[in-house]
Formats: C-alpha cells, structure tokens, sequence
C-alpha cells in the first residue's frame, strides 16, 4: 500500500529527485503526498501499516478507533461475541453502551434485555448509561468519548454526528462491533472525500438545520453518496457548535458516511464552557452510588479532585495543538459550496430528505398537520428547546395538533428545566417523553397514523419511518415546528418576517469536480509494491458479465423471501442470486463458472490466480437492506470478485466480511457503459434489452498488488484500468474465510 506519485506527471529533474529518494529511504521527506483532514485522522488511527506509508481515500485499511458504542443492539453484538469462544474484551475503556432506543417500552421481555446487557457492562467493566440517561450520540459527545481529532465509531448510522465536533465520526454493524470487543480494530475503506464550503452569514431565523435540509435537497444527485464530507468555508465560525451537529449528524440522510466541521477557535471556547458547567455540576451534586454510569466525584472544597477522564483541559489543549488541518493540495473528489447568506428557512418533504422547499413558499400552501415534533439527537439539544419555547412561550398548541418533546439527554433536561424553556413548552401543552429516540425512530407513543400529517425536527422522513407509510411527514428547525403545532399547519415564527429574508429563487450554490487522471493507471515499480498475505491470490481472473445498472439493490441480489429461510443452502443461494434483477442470472453464472480454468480438465489455473467470473456492475451497487445473503450468494455462484462505479456501505462490509473481494473502478464502467448500456447512459439498461451482458470471448484480469485491471476484449485488443488495491486488512479477512476466522486466528 505504498503509496507513489505518478512519474508521468513528473519533470526529468523532479523523476530524478524522486529516484534519489527511493534510494536515500528519506521518500516522504522528499516527495509530498498531501493530506484531508479525513485522511490524517485515519492516519492516526490505522494499524499495521508498513512503515512510511501515507493512506489515502481508496485505501482498505485496518483501524483501531478510540471508542465503539453500541445501543439497544448490543443484545446481539453480545451474542456474536460470546458465538466467536472471546473471553475477555481487548480493551474495556474502548466499548460504550447506552441503552436509548426503546425507553419507553416497559415490557418484561425488553427490562429484561437490558438487564442483561447492564450486566455484561459490568462483568467486563464497561462504560455504561442505563435507559432514561439520553441518545447515545449526545451521550458520546456530552461525556467527551467523541473529541476534537479523534475517530470514534458506533454501531448506528447517525455516528456521523460526531463530526460537529471534529471527531470522525462513521457507523460499522453489528458484526463489527463484536470484532472491535475482541480485537480492538475493523477494517475500514477510507471513501473519497468532498469538500463542502459553507460561505458567509445566515440571515436570522435561519439556522443550521435549515443548511443541512437545503444541502440534502439542492444536491440531491448522489453528489456526497458514500463519501466522507470535509467542511470548510468562512461560514463555519458563524455557526453554533450545536448547528455544527445537527448539520453533521443528517450528512448521513445527505448519503454521506461522515462529515467533520474543523477544530477551531469556537469549538474551544465552546469546551471550555462546558468544563466550567460540569465544575459547577460537581461541586453541587451529590457523589455516584452507580458505577455503571461512571462521572467523577464532585469538588471537594479541601482536598483536590481527579479531572473528568475525557473532558479535561489538558485533553483540550493537545486536541487544539495537534488540530489535524489539510495539506496544500490534498486531493478531493468534489467541491461543493452552499453561500449562506442567500438561504431561507427550509422545509423537507414530504416523505424524501431529497425534496426540499423553501419555507415562504411551502407556507403559502397551507399545509395542516396532526402531529409535531421536538425529539431525537438531531434537534433536542438546550438551544432548540429554547428555540422552541422561545416561539410558544405564552401560547397554546393548535387544537387537533399534538405535540411530542424529548430531551436529547438527561443533562439537556435538566439545563432546559433550569432555564424554564421546558416548562414553557409543558404549558404550551406539549407532551413530554423520556429522553431517547421514541417516535424518531417509530418506537413508542405518538407516532403517525395513517392520513396524518406531521412535522419533526428529526433528521428522517421516508414513509413508515415515524409510524404510518400511509402517513406524510416534514422536517423543519425546531422553531418552525413549534410554530406550526402552534398555528395548526405548517409556517413559521410570527417573528419571522418572509420579506426581511434574502429574496433570492434558489440558494447560490456551486459544484466543482476534480479531476485525478482516473483512466490511466499508476506507474509502479516492483520494489515499491507491498508482498500479499500468504495465501492471497496476486490475480483474480476469468470471463466478465456486466450489468448495466445502478442503485441495484440488495433485494434484487437476493429476494427478501429467501432472506429468513435459515436452511437455504450455499448451492441454493447460487441458484436464486439476482432473480428479482434477473432471472437468467443464476443460469448465467453457472454456464460461466463451468469454463474456468479451476474446472477444466488441466487445471490450468495458475497458483497465484484466482480463477472465477468476474461481474461488473454501475454505482451504488448493493443499495438498500443489510442483509447478508445478497454478498454470499454472488460468492457461491462462483463469483470471486465484483468491479462497480462504487458500492452501498453496507453491502461492502457485509461482503468483505463474507471473503467476496469489491473493487471499485469508475473508468472502466464508464467505458463499458458507453459502449454496451442504450444510448450509452447510464440507468438505461443494455442496448439490445438484456439484463445481464457477457461480451463473447472478453475476460478480465485484476492485478491485487498493482490496483490495476486489464481487460482483454477478443480481436479489439485490450485495456488497462486503474482500480483500488486490495489492502492488507482485506487480505487477512480472505485467507481466514472471512470477519469471524479473523477474529478466532487473532485471538
């Protein structure tokens, strides 16, 4: 995984400065190979590395993040670690658990799941906050696990939360959390990254929710689909540290799997705060009787007290020190900026975070709602309860409207109680409930019923997601929903003073994409390229079939009829695979996978070569449900190895941790797009209507260690393609059968 520039784009002096180099072994010191922001994070936390190597967006690499929580789910994350023979944790102080999805379900059946789960906490001496203490992601930030620099993981989709405070922040699931318990690290491939600039100043009552519902909705063709976004711009010292993280935490409806605000001098100021209010919390509160949610003991007048573990100054200082900044010319794939100064209020919906429209106009419709909503970790901080009751303070909800309010957490509580912003809202008549996740996530009392309308501060929409997919729902800023549930249909604060707000049609926005020279592939010389693993193949090769689609879902792959039949047997997955894309698929493959080298009557396979067809397919291959079944049926129907434009997140953990290799390569499913999809386009299918295309007497060939792939098409010749390399933590799942043979050979 050494990483090289590219000689052709070198002069004769700089090639021979470079060659110097090499031989010198002072390479980094010499050559630049510049940073992200993401990247150096990543850096910080990667292991197993050869030594002098600088990682990169592509890379596949293994990390050892700083901390992984785990909810609800941790039920099953403990069944799979007990399921893998682990007797200890790697490291206790890694693991966090708070219990904050289904608080309100008092059910024995569920106390007694986390009863089990409170006692493996303790067991294993892990950091643990019971139901009612709040939302695992304002829990990780507000006790200092997710911190300025670091990179924090957590088994739920909205862990891009901790990027409002400079942490990199991303979701793994539940098979990698088990595996980070008992090893300490997962495998992670660092995705490209966009640079979004958020310029200028928002006009009042406009607030960050509104940016990331406008982001979400203007750019809403996969622009930041699987990347990791870097923000930047002269916008962000403008904005609050809790906007930061509403507009970090929804990067994840935006289709990104993470988005980090940068460390600067309002982030500083911001900590310092908190010290002096959690200073101020010890020396009045009374000291812990529970060990499961572990805070210091309070100021003792006389004798000095330890400082919080993670919420320190010194802590601070180094993070403020050692801020990770980007390097003059890091490499983005994209870069898109939004001017602030030319955003109103907006408003998501209905049912799609992909539509968004501007407030002053979506209130001209009259838009009546049933249901409003001040809940989740998105939007239920101290400032929007006190945006909330800013607007309802003295008034009363609209009759036939009710509205539901939760705190993010326990501290927020009791900081809104404090200020009287809570009970403004009680007396208001909102409906109070415990801090949690609740009707966000469609667990609890309150939810949407079917023909009703409602309006949340929550960061998703999609039909069914808060209750009813018979019923509609909108996103807005916790202000504009107070003044909804308020006036009965959807606007916003009578504050608020439409012809007072940047008159513009649409927002100024812009969207540059770089260009990286991804057609032609990378020179490399033998002496730099890292050794594979014993045991893993330096080629996969074999006949190709390509299908010309994108967004091809996991539903498609493997019909979600098979997907809970625990009998079905690997030959019966090979027999199913692609029926709801293709139901000649399976035939397809099988007639394929009979002219292999590995089948035919030699044995001409080589030892270094993987042999198996090869399918190709377009961008966001394996969108949709995480199951695991659509990576090993494609496995069992003899396919080794997928090429795409690029892959669902979630499909490409579940196959690399399945030993089904993913690579992707745009170059090449452009060209094949251009020359076997109707008219060339992508999303169109094949020119002559078949669903899967396997061009007579073409196969491919994919060099692991170069990042390359030549394909050989009959009497046309053939072509040389760059692709990512198959990193080393990829290579050590593959030759121990997958994520669980790791873990027991690393244990």
């Amino acid at each position: 995984m050494v990483l090289l520039p590219r000689l052709t784009r070198l002069g004769a002096h700089q090639k021979l400065a470079f060659i110097h180099a090499r031989q010198s072994g002072r390479f980094y010191a010499t050559v630049s190979n510049p940073q992200t922001v993401i990247e150096k994070i990543v850096q910080k936390y990667a292991v197993d590395l050869p030594q002098g190597t600088k990682v990169r967006a592509g890379d596949y690499v293994m990390i050892k993040p700083e901390h992984v929580m785990t909810h609800d789910n941790t039920g099953p994350v403990i069944s799979k670690f007990l399921s893998l023979s682990c007797s200890k944790l790697d490291n206790p102080r890694q693991p966090v658990f708070t219990l904050d999805h289904d608080v309100q379900n008092k059910s024995e059946t569920n106390q007694n799941k986390y009863k089990k789960i409170e006692a493996f906490a303790k067991q294993y001496n892990v950091d643990f906050y019971p139901a009612g203490r709040g939302i695992g992601h304002q829990i990780i930030v507000e006790e200092g696990y997710a911190f300025p620099g670091r990179m924090v993981v957590a088994s739920d989709s909205h862990s891009n939360h901790y990027g409002g405070v400079g942490c990199l922040g991303t979701a793994i699931v539940r098979t990698d959390a088990a595996g980070i318990w008992a090893t300490g690290k997962f495998w992670w491939q660092i995705p490209r990254v966009v640079s979004v600039s958020l310029d200028g100043k928002l006009s009042p009552g406009v607030t960050g929710k509104d940016v990331i519902v406008a982001l979400a909705g203007l750019f809403n063709n996969d622009e930041v689909l699987n990347a990791a976004i870097e923000f930047t711009g002269d916008g962000i010292q403008h904005l609050s540290i809790d906007e930061r993280l509403t507009i970090a935490n929804m990067t994840t409806e935006w289709g990104a799997v993470a988005g980090v605000f940068p460390i600067d001098n309002k982030l500083e100021e911001w900590y310092n705060n908190i010290f002096k209010k959690n200073e101020l919390r010890r020396f009045l509160s009374q000291p812990s009787t529970s060990s499961m949610a572990p805070i210091p003991e309070p100021s003792d007048p006389v004798n000095s007290t330890s400082p919080h573990p993670r919420l320190n100054p010194s802590r601070l200082e180094d993070a403020i020190t050692n801020r990770p900044t980007a390097d003059e010319g890091a490499h983005y794939a994209s870069k898109l900026s939004l001017d602030l100064s030319t955003l109103v209020p907006y408003v998501s919906g209905p049912n799609s975070v992909k539509v968004a429209t501007a407030l002053p106009k979506l209130a001209s419709e009259n838009i009546k709602i049933n249901k409003a909503y001040l809940v989740s970790c998105t939007n239920s901080r101290a400032s929007d309860i006190a945006a909330a009751a800013d607007v309802l303070r003295g008034k009363k909800i609209a009759n036939g409207v009710e509205f539901y309010i939760a705190a993010a957490s326990s501290r927020v509580q009791e900081d809104a109680e404090s200020s009287g912003d809570w009970q403004a809202l009680v007396d208001a008549g909102a409906k109070t409930l415990p801090a949690g996740c609740g009707p966000c996530i469609g667990l609890g009392v309150g939810l949407l019923e079917k023909g009703e309308v409602g309006i949340s501060a929550t960061n998703r929409n999609y039909k069914g997601r808060m209750g009813s997919p018979e019923a509609i729902a909108y996103l807005a800023s916790p202000a504009v929903v107070a003044a909804s549930a308020a006036k009965g249909y959807i606007c916003g604060p009578d504050s608020l003073d439409f012809n007072a707000l940047p008159q513009f049609d649409q927002p100024r926005i812009s969207i540059i994409e770089e260009s990286s020279d991804s057609a032609a592939p990378i020179e490399v010389d033998e002496a730099s390229l890292e050794p594979l693993l014993d045991g893993f193949p330096a080629y996969f090769e074999g006949p190709l079939l390509f299908a010309p689609q994108d967004n091809l879902t996991t539903d498609g792959m493997y019909p979600g009829k098979y997907t809970y039949q625990d009998d079905i047997t690997p030959e019966r997955q090979a027999e199913v695979v692609m029926e709801n894309y293709d139901p000649k698929f399976a035939a397809i493959a099988r007639d394929l996978r009979s002219t292999s080298p590995s089948s035919s009557p030699s044995g001409s396979a080589k030892s270094d070569t993987k042999p198996g067809a090869i399918l190709l397919s377009g961008y966001n291959f394996g969108t949709g449900s995480s199951r695991e079944q659509a990576a090993t049926a494609i496995k069992n129907a003899g396919i080794p190895l997928v090429i795409c434009g690029s892959f669902g997140d979630i499909f490409k953990r579940n196959s690399i941790n399945n030993g089904l290799i993913l690579v992707e390569s745009p170059s090449l499913i452009k060209d094949m797009t251009e020359k076997f999809a109707k008219d060339g386009i992508r999303g169109k299918g094949s020119k002559d209507g078949e669903l899967t295309v396997v061009p007579n007497e073409w196969t491919i060939k994919v060099d692991t260690r170069r990042g390359q792939v030549t394909v050989k098409m009959g009497e046309e010749g053939e072509k040389v393609y760059p692709a990512a390399k198959v990193g080393r933590s990829v290579q050590e799942l593959w030759v121990n059968g997958g994520l669980e043979g790791f873990i027991r050979a690393s244990l």
